[in-house]
């Protein structure tokens, strides 16, 4: 008796062993999902995870949760989800910031994206911009190289911080045109540089399009360039950069990532629930609103090329303009 006790104990386990991971793959989502967004509310994350939230939550039929972890340029939000139990419960948004520039200029930071998580897919780009004051006399990118080059150093233009995307796309701008400028360093963001450039303090920038769209359309500053591979609805006249001859064409893009030793079938599972959203017309019409572009990899792999390939172009612009590491 006791030996068909063990016999049947046995089976039981062996049973559990090899349709563990298969029940496991069937039942995935069985609970809310936490979103980590590496930023407080009202930025341009937060605005992308907030639009993806409902459609991502439609195709996983499962309530996702959006939790704002801000702090250290984006890094507590990147630690939280790299230390998060890799079960596909945890998704963290993160961006070109946090994924590409933070590895190269936070060179103590413990955590590294392409180490301690998985890339699942691109979902937005959204487009950066290069505008002036009405007062410098160029209408156009190549009108204000021309200025500039024949005024060395004499424009101003504001900076956010020495590590974010858009001072280090004005810096790769510069060097790209043969021009200099005065570089004014704000804290806070995009907010007090574009404060800048309207009070005059400062006569270009590049900021983020979402946040220079409306001063732009009400002629308080000029559209010179948009940092996209095409033109945004949201102002259709604006050429590329591309267009004018600089090969600038990625902005702030976004994209979802898990914990290292997240279960391969629940990447999958998320990287098509990822790909459904981002098709969904809801979803499109308000980043298009917004001045976003919906962005999808082709698969997993793709997009963790690209990440990679970023965070070597950035490094690149560090190391050329001898900007100091932390």
């Amino acid at each position: 008796m006791m030996f068909r006790l063990k016999r049947i104990t046995l089976a039981i386990a062996l049973s559990t062993m090899v349709c563990g991971p298969a029940l496991s793959a069937e039942t995935y989502p069985s609970r809310p999902i936490r979103m980590i967004v590496p930023f407080a509310p009202g930025g341009a994350s937060d605005l992308v995870g907030r639009i993806i939230q409902p459609a991502l939550a439609e195709q996983l039929k499962q309530t996702i949760v959006v939790d704002n972890r801000p702090g250290a340029s984006g890094n507590i939000g990147v630690e939280t989800a790299a230390r998060a139990t890799p079960d596909g419960y945890n998704i963290l948004l993160g961006n070109v910031g946090t994924m590409a520039i933070n590895p190269v200029y936070y060179t103590k930071f413990q955590f590294k994206p392409l180490v301690d998580l998985i890339p699942i897919t691109q979902v937005v780009d959204v487009p950066g911009s290069l505008v002036s004051h009405p007062s410098v006399p160029a209408k156009t990118v190549k009108e204000l190289v021309a200025h500039m080059k024949a005024n060395p150093g004499k424009l101003n233009f504001g900076a956010a911080a020495p590590s974010s995307a858009n001072t280090l796309e004005a810096l790769m701008f510069l060097n790209m045109s043969g021009t200099k400028a005065t570089m004014i360093p704000y804290k806070g963001g995009a907010g007090p540089a574009t404060i800048g450039l309207l009070g005059n303090e400062v006569q270009w920038l590049m900021a983020t399009f979402s946040s220079t769209v409306n001063f732009a359309k009400q002629g308080r500053l000029r559209m010179l360039g948009i940092i996209a591979p095409e033109r945004s609805q949201a102002m259709p006249e604006a050429p590329t950069m591309r267009e004018q001859g600089f090969d600038m064409v990625v902005g702030s893009w976004q994209g979802l990532f898990v914990p290292k030793g997240t279960p391969a079938n629940v990447v999958n599972t998320l990287f098509k629930a990822g790909q459904a959203s981002m098709k969904n017309p809801d979803v499109l019409k308000k980043l298009g609103d917004s001045g976003v572009a919906a962005i999808i990899s082709k698969d997993p792999a793709d997009f963790r090329t690209f990440v990679k390939s970023e965070t070597d172009r950035f490094a690149k612009a560090i190391r050329d303009n001898n900007i100091q590491t932390e």
